[in-house]
């Protein structure tokens, strides 16, 4: 038996039957981020907390007590989750060597479960970017093939469940930062309705757009883990009180009747004709399981990485201002002759080239005489990118889309163009706009061998349905069962 390919729910099964232990879940792990090292998923390991957590669960196991699903099963967290006593970067020198007093929310609710952590994965530097390659601390690859990337912002959470080394991680999702690396490394990635999962103690980059989610190896997996960390909390006022259901309650009952939306913006220019098919063909099995299939509009499509890109930023450099060496952050070295060259120092040292850019960017359309012309008008903008998808509802029950234009592209190919590394999140922004849960489902591989994601989109606090319409279409294709090879 192949350990480190299991899904969560296996895996929690065997334990129960005491096939092995959560230690040689722990080991294999281990073994396996050895063996793939080079794929740069890590930036933080907790070896010894992960072996200290696994012998915990065992105990528990041979006292014959009952464990959780999760319980006694290696994760990763993005490193953009504070976790008490294990450092947490950010991907960033601004934050090198920060260790947190104090749980996120999400962390604090997967600890009261008894997950196993195994380090703090690899992101683009303050979650901002999209192939990892912003990150202080190297790129991450993709498990399919080293010359591309694992996609951002949280490509070290997708590589690492991909290759093997756990069996599921949290990422953030802002505009497209989890189902991206989960379609482009070819894992499941789920981002959640605006607010069904607690913010708290997870480092800020939009506030009005993040949103934490699961990768997983399978749909039912992502269920399991959704269901512990969602919900509200007293530490983020944008957790409503709405009812968190039962998520693995319907993920078998197929997709009969379903009404499936394909917005005709998502397949326009920009999408690589390798891509449309695959994400067609995908859409093409849906009718063959009793789905009704019809084209829709999504026409503020086109606006919405402008829309990003002006109110992101803004809230970016907000949320960032408080780094400045003498709260948060970086102290830089040596004499400094007043408060402004500490700060430029601090700052100038602590912060990567695409943090600086994003910075000046929020700043300048933020700033008195600029903020009407730019960041009041794209506020409008996102409300008619919120009212496309309302009315698109109405007609369908769920939306199909691909996730990214185009499969990994080769690590430095975007490197030194900001422009098309931003349009990679084109089909993945809207839903975050619109603040409606998304999930990216593996589809196919092109010729290269790359993996492609589907895309599946729903109405606010409709995780149930999505998951339940990507379980069906998992179920009857099988790519989960698909890894790289070492």
């Amino acid at each position: 038996m192949d350990l480190n390919f299991l899904t969560i729910a296996e895996a929690h099964a065997s334990l129960l039957a005491k096939e092995f232990s959560s230690e040689d879940l722990v080991k294999a792990c281990q073994a396996q981020i050895v063996k793939t090292e080079k794929l740069n998923t890590f930036i933080t390991r907790t070896d010894d907390l992960a072996l200290e957590q696994a012998r915990a669960v065992d105990a528990k196991i041979a006292r014959g007590e009952t464990i959780g699903v999760l319980e006694g099963v290696p994760a990763g967290m993005k490193d953009i989750f504070n976790t008490r006593g294990v450092r947490t970067t950010a991907a960033s020198k601004m934050l090198e060597n920060f260790v947190p007093p104090y749980e996120s929310t999400s962390t604090k609710r997967l600890l009261e479960q008894g997950y196993v952590l195994m380090g703090k994965m690899n992101l683009d530097e303050f979650a901002c970017g999209a192939s990892t390659e912003n990150s202080a601390f190297g790129t991450v690859l993709n498990p399919w093939n080293q010359e591309y990337v694992a996609g951002g912002s949280s490509g070290g959470s997708a590589a690492g469940v991909t290759s093997g080394q756990i069996f599921y991680s949290l990422g953030t999702d802002t505009g497209g930062s989890i189902r991206q690396p989960a379609s482009l490394c070819g894992c499941v990635g789920l981002k959640v309705t605006y607010g069904r999962v607690s913010r708290f103690g997870v480092d800020s980059m939009a506030s009005s757009w993040d949103t934490i989610g699961p990768f997983t190896r399978s749909v039912a997996d992502a269920a399991a883990v959704l269901q512990v960390i969602a919900g509200q909390d007293p530490y983020d006022a944008t957790t409503p009180p709405v009812e968190v259901p039962d998520y693995s309650m319907n993920l078998g009952k197929g997709v009969q009747g379903l009404r499936i939306g394909v917005p005709k913006e998502y397949f326009a220019e920009g999408v690589e004709p390798e891509v449309r098919e695959i994400v067609m063909a995908a859409i093409k099995e849906y009718e063959k399981m009793g789905a009704v299939v019809k084209e829709v509009s999504l026409p503020m499509t086109k606006y919405g990485v402008s829309v990003y890109y002006v109110t992101m930023p803004t809230e970016l450099s907000t949320n960032l201002a408080r780094f400045d060496g003498l709260r948060f952050g970086h102290k830089p070295d040596g004499e400094v002759a007043d408060l402004l060259e500490y700060y430029r120092k601090s700052r100038g040292e602590g912060f990567g080239a695409e943090i600086k850019r994003r910075i000046m960017v929020g700043t300048f359309v933020s700033s008195a005489g600029y903020a009407d012309a730019y960041y009041k008008q794209a506020l409008k903008v996102r409300t008619l990118i919120i009212q496309d998808f309302a009315k698109a509802f109405t007609e369908v029950d769920v939306l199909m889309a691909p996730v990214s234009p185009t499969p990994a592209f080769k690590v430095g190919e975007k490197a030194n163009n900001p422009l098309a590394m931003y349009l990679a999140d084109a089909l993945a922004i809207p839903p975050s706009a619109a603040g409606v849960p998304a999930i990216s489902v593996p589809c196919g591989f092109t010729k290269g061998g790359l993996p492609v994601g589907l895309q599946i989109v729903g109405p606010m606090w409709s995780e149930g349905l999505i998951l339940q319409t990507a379980a069906a279409y998992e179920q009857a294709m099988g790519w989960k069962d698909m890894h790289p090879v070492f």
